[in-house]
Formats: C-alpha cells, structure tokens, sequence
C-alpha cells in the first residue's frame, strides 16, 4: 500500500569551488542542506550539479541526497535521486528514493518524490511503501 507524506523544506545551497583537475568549468556544483518538516521531520545533505542551456529558461540538473529523521514516526535514513530538466522554463523534475538506501525503520523504504517550489516555502510529497 502506497502511503502519502506531505510538507515543506527549507533548503540552502552554496556553491563548489570547480576541481580543476577533473570535468568541465561550465558544469556547476553545489551542496544542499535541507530542513524538513511535516510527515518527513529531520535534515538532508547532498550534491548537486548543474548546467544551463544557451536559450533563456533551459538548464538541467542532477542530485543526491541522504535524508536523516524520521517519516511518519519510523526513524531512519534514505538517499534521494534528483533528475531535473527545464526547456524553456517547462521543468520535468523526478525524485526517487534510491533502492536498498534504507536505514534503521526505514530501511525497507521505496518511493518517489514530487516537489513545488513555486511559492515562497518549498513543498514536497512523498509517496512511498515501506515492506
């Protein structure tokens, strides 16, 4: 059975220095940290790397995150997958929870996660099984 979990996260992102060494300049990187509320209650951090299109509104982006708390009371962490793509300010985002990332109650977890960041304050929706 699917299960719903609904609320809002706050999120800060600071830009990486680009590794010199290795990959393209044009490729951005950033961390995330994230403070979630509502069905989900804990914090996340991860990495996140972008790249913007030559047209105005068109970019692409790609994340990870572990996410620490608790879901619904059962404590735990899981890994989310981000897979962003903006034509033209049209975005197509997917989230997914990372398969076998689960920890402690949550170490059965699967699902996937839509996200509004339309407004003011960041909403998400979990929709996730735990087995």
């Amino acid at each position: 059975m699917t299960i719903h979990a609904i609320g809002t996260f706050e999120v800060k992102m600071n830009p990486q220095k680009p590794d010199d060494q290795v990959g393209d300049p044009s490729i951005g990187r950033m961390s995330l940290e994230k403070q979630f509320s509502g069905d989900l209650v804990g914090s996340s951090k991860g990495q996140m790397l972008a790249v913007q299109g030559t047209v105005a509104g068109s970019a692409a982006y790609v994340a990870m995150e572990r996410f620490n708390g608790s879901l619904h009371g059962h404590s735990g962490s899981f890994a989310l997958q981000h897979n962003g793509i903006m034509t033209r300010g049209a975005l197509q985002l997917i989230v997914t929870v990372v398969p076998d990332s689960g920890t402690g109650e949550l170490a059965t977890i699967a699902g996937t996660m839509t996200i509004d960041a339309a407004s003011e304050k960041h909403l998400y929706t979990l929709d996730y099984t735990l087995d």
